[in-house]
């Protein structure tokens, strides 16, 4: 099927890669023109390295107009940086055509920020929406059109809105992740499968003195200490008692699954974990105010997390604690300038007033 790709980090580039070398109609957008020709002299060529050696994707198209990307696309694939939705979502809008699906791999909540841009638009109809608990590869840049990828994703919790088009969608998405999708539901409910916001707080405020003094620092390895990983084990928890709080089923993807070589398998398999401290693409300097591990996953996730826990009426206060340190490291209140669930659109709804949304969309 043709797949429209949009941006190029290391998800996007793994994604277009990826599709390409099982043989989908790939079409890369890129923001810039100059990102669009240097693709261009490159013969739309992205290389991977993997586990199976070094292989050449080749791209059907690289653009970047977003009318000629997204034209004849069964699959929209986004992976683009949460910080990244509200400026993206109104140049997307005006292009989708029914019958169309977004994914966005993960999203917190992302999924309803473009639902809502293109209901502005008048395109909303016949268009589902979709977000994922992770970015379906463990991946890193080596160039500008060369990646290597570490793990890929084989149970990828996703969640659709409106729910009520969870079938098509899922069809659409399984094509291109053949026997790796698992349906949990609404997008609230995937958002609450963020793998992100629990990962990655932690390691990146626990290890806010070491990422500050030294050139460059493991937070994957070096970081997850004993006590750091009590802390996400805690936290992980909160996010759990959310998710139960609300009526969500197992399986809840429990994140000691993942550093764990028993219970069950992770979104990424068994030895990614290992995988991932081994590849050493996890040293590197990290700027604190900058980096999306604070301002995607605390700035975002977590205010996203501590609005819903209040919505449900669950204390959450390793959430809350690590926002309030990454709002203080930062100097800007995260709880009222990340997203809560007023940023997407459901302030002051009750919780049966969400999940008729969620099931129904803009026709409920």
């Amino acid at each position: 099927m043709r797949i429209a790709v949009l941006g190029g980090g290391n998800g996007s580039l793994a994604a277009a890669a990826d599709f390409a070398l099982a043989g989908h109609d790939v079409v890369l957008w890129r923001r810039n023109a100059e990102d669009v020709a240097r693709h261009l002299s490159l013969n739309n060529i992205i290389a991977l390295r993997d586990g199976k050696g070094r292989r050449e994707a080749v791209l059907a198209e690289v653009t970047d107009r977003m009318g000629d990307a997204l034209a004849g696309a069964e699959l929209i694939f986004c992976p683009v940086p949460a910080t990244a939705h509200e400026t993206l979502a109104p140049v997307l809008a005006p292009h989708l055509r029914p019958g169309q699906v977004v994914y966005m791999p993960p999203g917190t909540l992302g999924s309803l920020i473009f639902a809502g841009a293109a209901q502005a638009a008048g395109t909303a109809d016949g268009v589902a929406f979709a977000e994922s608990g992770t970015l379906p590869w463990l991946v890193r840049k080596h160039g500008f059109a060369e990646i290597v990828v570490s793990a890929r994703g084989t149970r990828l919790p996703t969640g659709v809105f409106p729910r009520s088009g969870m079938d098509r969608a899922l069809n659409v998405i399984g094509q291109a992740f053949p026997g790796a999708i698992e349906p949990c539901g609404d997008v609230l409910s995937a958002a609450l499968m963020n793998a992100g916001p629990v990962i990655h707080p932690p390691v990146i405020t626990m290890n806010a003195g070491p990422l500050e003094h030294f050139d460059a620092w493991d937070i994957h390895n070096e970081g997850t200490q004993p006590s750091i990983r009590r802390v996400t084990d805690a936290l992980d928890a909160e996010r759990i008692a959310v998710r139960e709080a609300l009526g969500y089923r197992a399986p809840h993807f429990p994140l000691a699954d993942h550093y764990s070589d028993e219970g069950e398998e992770w979104m990424y398999g068994r030895e990614s974990h290992h995988e991932l401290k081994e590849s050493g693409d996890w040293r590197e300097k990290i700027v604190l105010t900058e980096h999306r591990y604070m301002m995607e996953d605390v700035r975002l996730g977590l205010s996203l997390l501590v609005s819903i826990a209040d919505l449900a009426g669950v204390a959450v206060p390793i959430a809350a604690g690590l926002l309030a340190i990454g709002s203080a490291v930062c100097g800007e209140d995260f709880a009222r300038n990340g997203r809560p669930l007023s940023s997407v659109g459901l302030g002051g709804y009750s919780r049966e007033d969400i999940a008729a949304f969620l099931e129904r969309g803009y026709s409920a």
